[in-house]
């Protein structure tokens, strides 16, 4: 980034984010002047991704999501470097098995639950007791329309995502009136995470959405800004659909 805006004075945490909506999340973010630390698996990606936003306002810290003491590392590494924690974005997520209910191996559903729902609700009980709880701020969960409606071959993700709504308007009744929660339920968006469900046929899966085409990372970027801004502040325990229009094809006739 060449030109970079003055600093908001918020600082943003957002998981799972070297790439992806995640990624997409943060350059909404960094673009209006927020400092952020992004979490990723990947040590080398990530290192990429901070230079590329900004080192000057945007730190990484390489690790897996459910692992707690990453967990404990990341929001302490967050307050040393910038003294607070106004926005948690949980974004990292899995989905490692593709295939019918029938034959999901049940330590691979406990896998994607740890990583996708219970690394979700251990941030957000740290940035509570770190920053949260005194100061108020936001959280947004990175769900999806699998969450809301069935999504075949992909059962386990969509009932972890459908868990992370749930976990929404827990912490929101919680954490309430300090600390907003909201949801964004992406459908397809064209990031490597989901490229099983487009490569070789994004023309025949763009075709199916009333907008006519697949979401990209800064569309969900754009809903996470406005989740996490004064605009939505009286928004608390939504889920933001954000897909294109495909819902839209449900109705009947």
């Amino acid at each position: 980034m060449t030109t970079l805006p003055e600093l908001s004075g918020k600082v943003a945490l957002i998981t799972g984010a070297s790439r992806g909506i995640g990624y997409g999340i943060a350059e909404a973010l960094v673009a209006r002047g927020d400092r952020v630390c992004i979490t990723g698996r990947n040590e080398d990606a990530l290192k990429e991704a901070v230079e590329a936003l900004g080192a000057d306002r945007v730190i990484g810290v390489a690790g897996k999501a459910h692992d707690l003491a990453h967990q404990a590392t990341v929001v302490e590494r967050t307050m040393e470097v910038f003294g607070r924690v106004d926005y948690l974005v949980n974004n990292a997520g899995t989905n490692p098995v593709f295939g019918p209910m029938a034959d999901l191996d049940l330590d691979v559903a406990r896998k994607v639950f740890e990583t996708n729902v219970i690394s979700a609700l251990g941030f957000a009980q740290l940035t509570w007791k770190a920053w949260q709880s005194e100061n108020g701020g936001a959280i947004v969960n990175i769900a999806s329309v699998a969450g809301i409606a069935p999504s075949p071959f992909i059962g386990a993700y969509g009932m972890s995502k459908a868990a992370m709504i749930n976990l929404t308007v827990q912490l929101a009744h919680e954490f309430a009136p300090k600390v907003r929660v909201n949801a964004i339920a992406p459908a397809v968006v064209k990031t490597k995470f989901a490229q099983a469900l487009y490569e070789g046929r994004e023309a025949e899966a763009a075709a199916s959405y009333p907008l006519g085409r697949l979401g990209v990372p800064s569309d969900i970027g754009g809903a996470a800004a406005f989740l996490t801004s004064s605009q939505s502040d009286w928004i608390t325990g939504q889920t933001l659909v954000v897909d294109g229009g495909i819902f839209l094809n449900a109705g009947v006739g």
